[in-house]
């Protein structure tokens, strides 16, 4: 190797990948690619994908970068989307599609698992109260539907587990991604044979079908020459545990015990990091682990910058010109409200459910329409916060908006508005990336994840200001109206 050293951060989400590398010791970005997810189906109640897309994917992303840049990569580490299962035979090969987060099939198999344990033992035991999108539901669905499947599988991943397979031939997992798949106590750091046995009957069989759960600063091993050769990497590159997508932008912020995050992306998750677990039977809750050997308290809505992309369709508009028009908005104490369950929703657990536009009236005009879109995929996702203060998790710390509707003046100022306080937008809108990034420097320098963040210049951006004389409590008490109305059960 000639020049500085870099790593590479992977950010591997629903609908792309992408990568960014940076110098080992100073955190500085030299490049950043990225490459779409094809071959997939993303229409909830079905939302899967072939795992070779994202291979595809990631390999693009490489592709792209310069040769002198990909011959001084010494690390790389993975974060991927969350709760998804990727079922492997021995041949080495998928044997059916991956049963992603937002797939809502398995909402039964989900109720049948609370109902048979409790959601007092749930959130006990793993932190979390399973819904549709955890993978033990999903596991339990293709058990039921696929019996046939059972006998051939070899190894149980999560999608971020699959890509470090690819990349070094081991399976392992790390303590943040494990806590979401129902069969992991994060507080006691290890897999709970008794929850996965809820889905699969004699748990003893499939516990070497699981992957070995590996500590935040321990490598998965070195890249095989195959993948080596395929992303044009020398061999000699280290392969960090990867993490889930939530703890790696948790990482990639730098966050302070008390700071909070809302997310835009696909879905849409408000979460905080915390340096002890939470257990919230209500399930709203979600008592995760976090990449650095803490926990990363989360609500997670299956509703978020889709809602505001099928809502620009609607008005023939694209997502500037929405944002445009929320602005233009007037403040209006009759304006129409959207409940934006279209995708059915996770937080609260209605996974039948369909959106509502309450408030309708002949002079509503476009504006309106699109200040509703923006305004209740946050109100969503600010109840989130009060559930996580209603957890006990400390939340007065500063309040970051990150993800691709943090790109959206709209996102930034409506989300200050309901805030009443100052947000900040971070300057890299690439945060899992970066946190990936960490990982992979802090297993090619030796150091723990902490104290290369510590070092890097995370945490910088933009401090947005709330627009002065509108009063965001009064949005959101609006909101959660009709909310209450449309969907009383919720509220139970």
């Amino acid at each position: 190797m000639v020049g500085r050293a870099l790593v590479a951060g992977v950010d591997s989400s629903t609908q792309s990948a992408k990568v960014e590398l940076r110098e080992l010791d100073s955190g500085l970005l030299v490049d950043r690619t990225s490459a779409p997810h094809t071959h997939s189906l993303w229409e909830p109640p079905v939302s899967e994908q072939d795992p070779a897309t994202w291979w595809e994917a990631l390999s693009a992303c490489f592709a792209q970068l310069t040769d002198a840049d990909r011959a001084n990569v010494v690390a790389v580490s993975v974060a991927g989307q969350q709760h998804g299962l990727v079922l492997v035979g021995e041949d080495g090969e998928a044997l059916r599609p991956a049963k992603l987060w937002n797939d809502t099939t398995s909402a039964p198999q989900a109720r049948d698992l609370v109902a048979r344990h409790g959601r007092e033992q749930w959130a006990r035991r793993c932190g979390s109260v399973p819904l549709a999108s955890f993978t033990i539901a999903k596991l339990a669905w293709v058990l039921k539907h696929e019996p046939e499947l059972a006998d051939r599988i070899a190894q149980v991943m999560l999608p971020h587990d699959w890509l470090t397979w690819r990349l070094t031939g081991a399976h392992v997992t790390d303590r943040g991604d494990a806590s979401g798949t129902g069969w992991f106590d994060p507080a006691a750091n290890e897999v709970a044979p008794d929850l996965l046995g809820l889905a699969v009957g004699d748990p003893n069989g499939w516990l070497p079908r699981l992957p070995r759960v590996l500590e935040s600063d321990q490598a998965a091993g070195p890249i095989t020459p195959k993948a080596a050769a395929a992303l044009g990497l020398g061999d000699s590159v280290l392969v960090g545990p990867g993490t889930g997508d939530n703890m790696g932008a948790a990482l990639g912020l730098g966050l302070k015990s008390g700071d909070t995050v809302i997310s835009l992306g696909t879905s849409g998750t408000a979460y905080s990091v915390s340096t002890t677990p939470t257990s919230d039977p209500t399930g709203a809750v979600a008592g995760f682990a976090d990449a650095a050997g803490g926990y990363l308290p989360l609500v997670c809505t299956l509703n978020a910058t889709r809602v505001t992309d099928t809502v620009s369709h609607w008005l023939g508009v694209d997502a500037v010109e929405l944002a445009a028009l929320a602005l233009a908005a007037p403040e209006n104490a009759t304006a129409p409200v959207l409940v934006p369950y279209f995708d059915g929703e996770r937080t609260p657990d209605l996974p039948d459910a369909t959106g509502v536009l309450a408030a309708l009236r002949n002079d509503t005009t476009r504006e309106e329409l699109a200040l509703a879109a923006h305004d209740g995929v946050l109100c969503g996702l600010f109840e989130g916060l009060d559930a996580l203060r209603s957890a006990g998790v400390e939340s007065s710390g500063r309040l970051h908006l990150i993800g691709g509707g943090a790109r959206s003046v709209a996102y930034r100022v409506r989300a200050a508005v309901l805030h009443s306080e100052p947000i900040m937008v971070p300057d890299d809108d690439e945060t899992v990336a970066l946190g990936a990034a960490v990982q992979a420097a802090a297993v090619a320098s030796g150091r723990h994840p902490t104290d290369v963040a510590a070092d890097w210049p995370l945490g910088l951006g933009t401090l947005v200001e709330p627009p002065p004389g509108i009063d965001g409590r009064e949005v959101r008490a609006r909101y959660a109206e009709q909310q209450r109305r449309a969907f009383p059960s919720s509220s139970e």
